[in-house]
């Protein structure tokens, strides 16, 4: 066998699996995926935990391999972003696919309890710490450019300002044109 494929077990696959995940609120359009990999091209968990795969999840859904999917950690690994959603030329809602599956796993006892209120806590302190380090990264860069902005915003009030005085001035003659031809047709009568 090759390196990497694993054997599937006939007997162990739950030809209902795909149906019950179907059947959950955003598992709707499960059938439609046909594995182009649009969801792992732009999931920023598959960029830093490549065994994660949003294709893969869902090819073992379709194939009824319910004791992998739900009791795998990786169901937990989703950030909810919803960029595979966006991407997805197929509308599948895998975000959501992922929600149903993280009930399923808590319903059918294949993950612990108090599994989500960990997660939460732990998505909460992630965000703090994203938030802190966004702003000790930019603010003074985002600082700059609001002064930037301010003092474009200024000198354009200031050059319009000019430009409306310049309007009110009255606009001399160009010189030398009517003084030359009248000039010329004085010479030419001569």
């Amino acid at each position: 066998m090759a390196e990497g494929l694993e054997t599937l077990e006939v007997g162990k696959l739950d030809p209902t699996f795909c149906e019950e995940v179907a059947a959950q609120p955003g598992g709707e359009h499960i059938r439609r995926c046909f594995a182009c990999g649009t969801c792992v091209a732009g999931c920023p968990v598959s960029e830093v935990a490549p065994e994660y795969s949003p294709r893969k999840i869902i090819r073992q859904i379709l194939f009824g391999m319910r004791e992998e999917v739900l009791s795998s950690p990786l169901i937990w690994y989703c950030l909810v972003c919803y960029r595979c959603y966006a991407r997805c030329p197929q509308n599948v809602n895998f975000t959501d696919v992922m929600r149903a599956l993280r009930y399923l796993s808590l319903k059918g006892n294949y993950a612990p309890p108090d599994i989500l209120a960990k997660l939460t806590d732990l998505d909460r302190e992630l965000q703090q710490e994203r938030a802190t380090k966004v702003k000790s990264a930019f603010e003074a860069e985002l600082a700059r450019f609001a002064e930037e902005r301010l003092k474009a915003a200024d000198d354009a009030e200031q050059g319009a300002a000019a430009d409306s005085t310049d309007d009110k001035t009255p606009t001399e003659p160009e010189t030398g044109t009517e003084t030359d031809e009248t000039e010329e047709a004085e010479r030419d009568n001569e």
